[in-house]
């Protein structure tokens, strides 16, 4: 049998295992959402890290880097710092506030039908932007690790979108937050143990001699695609991605977008609801940046070790840029380590996509179903759980329509997308309703409306979508693309985050609502203490 395919069936196996356990402590609709809020500090550090590494970290970043030197590191930068903005803001405010969503908190003294359902709505749009791009991703990896002895893929791109996608349902449908927990845990176990080995390679390579390792790096010589000539480059230089003016303002924008869309992403912010207390939510975030760094640290070891062992041409020629990482596991450890990393791959993206609709799913259910459409009351006992059931059920039969339907469309944009997203329409009104006791629900209301369409449309108009080749784009996507770019930025958090903040400010200025100011002591006093959090 394949060696990927053997180890691909075995991690799924475990999983499996877990869901099972997991589905008969999930019968309550605290133990479903929050795990029962049982979740130690350092379980909930590995399982953010393994949330938030997604397969455009392990994949996308060294790609960047093997491609681009040092501006592909600089990308990398942006998620790790991200970490300090849910560090000191809003992970103890969230955890003590609120009690499975980020509505929870904007509900506690605003009016809840209408900024729970805005909230449901840019929850639903992030967490599907991102899936999608993780599902597109499996689709592709899959096909390129999973092969036969003729060169031929075991499993087509459809079949790879639908089996992980029935892997997610399943693992949020009967194992709840605490099977996706432990699914993001050992995911991140595999992710760390196979960064660290495959790093320890390239120094070996190099004879453990870092001048020796960075001078190979300041000559990388590869086929330039402009001029088809053989070049040397210095990849410690920046330069190479993000050139002149409009490349230092795209840079800038995505930082942007990364820091504070950190803060604002529904699948990261529900995990504090599975801690027991605030101090436990601040350990796991100290836990979850130290591995966090440590990753993003490493990548650099995979991007450069790509480039200067594999080579740049090499990598074109075997997948692109995605296949940085496996492509330097097979040169550095043969077959059964190749297998071990595009095993990893695959269970990076099985994490984050069970992340995604355990957020998704619980938004819809506890947000818009209980308590938009059913003013806070359900009519019978566990209708919360059973219907966030149905949604994630729902969310996963989407994502694979889309994945299968968009399978050639250019996904980078699609990530972006989310955290900008994020950042433009969730953290503006997070912060101001924790921060700003004139905050209303109007401006609530407002901006998030003006966060999430400001983002969608300067992305669509943007040369993320606005320069594909319009022959590789299949289905609903083909009415997106036009000649020229309008919005000159591929990441448009630079124009999209002031709106959100000024869309709400606006809001705010144009009504007041005394029952809103009149519960910001309230609010403010649990938020900073977690008085009467234990009892939500």
């Amino acid at each position: 049998m394949n060696t990927s395919l053997l180890l691909f069936l075995v991690f799924i196996a475990i999983t499996l295992i877990i869901t099972y356990w997991a589905a008969r402590r999930s019968t309550s609709t605290s133990a479903f959402f929050a795990a029962n809020r049982q979740i130690t500090g350092w379980q909930n550090g590995w399982a953010v890290a393994g949330d938030y590494m997604s397969a455009a970290s392990f994949l996308g970043i060294a790609g960047l880097i093997a491609y681009n030197g040092y501006d592909g590191f600089m990308y990398s930068v942006g998620f790790l710092v991200a970490y300090l903005t849910v560090l000191f803001i809003v992970a103890e405010p969230l955890r003590n506030a609120g009690k499975f969503t980020m509505a929870d908190v904007l509900a506690y003294r605003l009016k809840a039908a209408p900024v729970r359902s805005m909230a449901a709505l840019s929850t639903l749009v992030v967490s599907t932007f991102y899936m999608i791009a993780q599902m597109i991703g499996a689709g592709q990896l899959v096909g390129l690790f999973l092969k036969d002895s003729a060169g031929k893929p075991l499993i087509s791109y459809e079949g790879a979108v639908i089996g992980v996608g029935i892997l997610m349902i399943v693992y949020v449908v009967f194992g709840g937050m605490l099977a996706t927990t432990w699914v993001q845990i050992i995911k991140a176990v595999l992710l760390m143990s196979g960064t660290i080995i495959l790093s320890i390679f390239v120094l070996g390579h190099f004879g453990f001699d870092l001048g020796a390792f960075f001078n190979a790096i300041t000559h990388v010589t590869y086929t330039d695609p402009a001029t088809k000539t053989e070049v040397t480059k210095n990849f410690l230089q920046p330069g190479l991605l993000y050139k002149g003016q409009t490349g230092a303002l795209d840079l800038f924008s995505l930082g942007l977008a990364l820091v504070l869309g950190t803060a604002g992403l529904p699948h990261i912010l529900v995990r504090f609801y599975t801690v027991p207390s605030a101090k436990v939510a601040r350990t796991s975030i100290v836990w979850a940046m130290a591995l966090i760094g440590l990753f993003y640290i490493l990548t650099t070891f995979l991007g450069w070790g790509a480039a200067t062992i594999v080579g740049r041409d090499s990598i074109a020629a075997n997948g692109g840029s995605n296949m940085s990482a496996p492509l330097l596991a097979l040169n550095l450890g043969g077959d059964f380590f190749f297998a071990f990393i595009s095993a990893v791959a695959f269970a990076t993206i099985l994490a984050v996509v069970a992340g995604l609709t355990i957020s998704a799913s619980t938004s819809f259910s506890h947000d818009f179903w209980t308590n938009v459409i059913l003013r806070g009351k359900e009519r019978s006992q566990g209708e919360e759980v059973r219907i966030a059931r149905f949604a994630a059920f729902g969310v996963g039969v989407v994502s694979i329509l889309l994945a299968i339907l968009l399978k050639n469309l250019n996904v980078a944009f699609l990530v972006g997308l989310a955290f900008a997203v994020a950042a433009s329409a969730n953290l503006p009104v997070i912060l101001f309703s924790l921060f700003w006791k004139r905050f209303n629900t109007t401006g609530a209301v407002i901006g998030i409306a003006t966060g999430l369409i400001s983002s969608l449309v300067l992305i669509t108009i943007s040369p993320s979508i606005m320069t594909v080749d319009a022959a590789t784009v299949t289905g609903a996507a083909r009415h997106l693309i036009q000649a020229a770019p309008i919005f000159p930025l591929a990441n448009p958090g630079i124009v999209s985050i002031p709106l959100g903040f000024l869309g709400a400010i606006i809001g705010t200025l144009l009504s007041r609502e005394p029952t809103a100011e009149a519960r910001y002591t309230e609010l403010e006093v649990r938020a900073n203490t977690g008085l009467g959090a234990e009892v939500s």
